[in-house]
């Protein structure tokens, strides 16, 4: 089977170049062993029936024993022997060399370990596929050369909206691209839904949790994704249905954040207008939208007669794209949004200071509006800079709407618009 190149493959290379170990983490079903298993030279895995109390026995008694092999040399489902880390810190001491190791393991178990790993062992995340790591984007587009020219020539997108429905509801797992056809393709993140109630919430810190709670939690999370929903009315839609307490719900939730299944977005809080102004809350979402979709027991076909929940799982499939696409500069994707009404779906921040004011259309009828928004925040920012000597803010690099549509270009008001099917990092 043929592996699909990620866009972690280039980051796993410039952890294993700074760092003596990296640690993959993300959610179950991403694609980290076999990502890991592109640059291993040697691997341990310890899920192997056939081998494995041989090495749960070593591990346990000469866990330094194990680490004998080709460079850098995984070990996959790593949490299953804890005394692996401890053994493989000191080996990086002892060397004092970089690449030496790589761990994986499920995301469906916590492991307290007494020494952090800190500048020994570095953690690259992992998310699903992007559209352009699954073949769906023609990245026709460069989201980081964006930032450095500031041009873009006419381009036509190739992703139809049904092309585009399907791929938000079949998500970017990576097991899924290997099925033949839609149905079983589509049944990948309807399991993973059901494994994540079911077993992975009471397994990563063996806490038994009741699997019709979790299950109520994503499905409000789902009604609510990418809306500022707060706590109270997911809790809400939750207790109207179950006799769950605010501190259990708390802890429920934390549970599926461990899981790196919910995975909300903050908001970007700039005084351009005043602090009393801004709204702070978080904005709800998942890590991969075909999850919302799975929780809500929904598919494609549905989509035919709802265009409005539609619009809010496409923001969702945009924004964990363009965490992939940014995520060679460590890219951080925050929120606008004030008592006014003005608003910006996102804001990308690079860590060299360039950012990018985002909204995200899956309808061409709503550019002229998410435009109007970029440039109204661009327009406050030089007010606010006018006024403020000390420290003013930097004017954004890019005005950005992502679209569903077809067509990507720049428009006379300096707005880049962009069709999801064409962006690449």
């Amino acid at each position: 089977m043929e592996y699909k190149k990620r866009i972690a493959d280039g980051i796993l290379a410039l952890k294993l170049e700074s760092f003596g170990a990296t640690l993959i983490v993300g959610p179950k079903g991403c694609g980290k062993t076999t990502t890991a298993k592109q640059k291993a030279k040697s691997i341990i895995e310890f899920q192997d029936e056939d081998f494995r109390d041989g090495y749960l026995e070593v591990a346990n008694t000469i866990p330094s024993k194990l680490l004998i092999g080709a460079n850098p040399r995984l070990f996959d489902e790593w949490q299953d022997a804890p005394k692996i880390w401890g053994a493989i810190r000191k080996s990086i001491d002892d060397n004092n060399e970089s690449g030496l190791y790589i761990l994986t393991g499920s995301s469906s178990q916590t492991v307290d370990t007494p020494h952090t790993g800190t500048t020994r062992i570095s953690t690259l995340k992992m998310y699903p596929m992007s559209l352009y790591e699954s073949g769906e984007s023609d990245g026709k587009i460069s989201l980081l050369r964006l930032f450095e020219t500031k041009e873009l020539d006419f381009v036509e997108s190739k992703l139809s909206i049904d092309g585009l429905i399907f791929a938000i509801c079949r998500g970017g797992w990576p097991r899924s691209l290997n099925n033949k056809t839609p149905q079983s393709q589509l049944e990948i993140s309807n399991d993973l839904f059901y494994q994540t109630c079911h077993r992975d919430i009471s397994n990563i810190d063996h806490v038994n949790r009741n699997p019709l709670w979790a299950e109520a939690i994503l499905r409000s999370y789902s009604r609510n994704i990418c809306s500022l929903a707060e706590t109270k009315t997911i809790f809400g839609d939750v207790t109207s249905t179950t006799d769950m307490t605010k501190p259990t719900y708390y802890d429920y939730v934390q549970a599926l954040e461990k899981l790196f299944i919910i995975e909300d977005i903050p908001a970007w809080c700039p005084s351009i207008r005043s602090k009393e102004a801004i709204r702070a809350s978080h904005k709800r979402n998942l890590i991969d939208p075909s999850i919302a979709v799975a929780a809500l027991g929904i598919n494609p076909e549905y989509f035919n007669t709802d265009f409005r929940t539609l619009g809010f799982l496409f923001e969702s499939l945009c924004i964990r794209d363009l965490k992939i696409y940014s995520s060679k500069m460590n890219g951080e994707l925050s929120y606008y949004r004030d008592r006014y009404g003005l608003e910006a779906d996102g804001v990308l921040h690079l860590k060299d200071g360039r950012y990018a004011l985002l909204e995200f259309k899956l309808g061409s009828g709503d550019i002229d509006e998410g435009a109007k928004h970029l440039c109204e925040i661009e327009r406050l920012i030089k007010v606010y800079n006018e006024k403020e000597n000390q420290c003013p803010l930097r004017i954004p690099d890019l005005k950005i709407v992502v679209t569903g549509g077809k067509y990507g270009y720049k428009r006379e008001d300096g707005v880049f618009v962009l069709p999801i099917g064409c962006l690449k990092d």
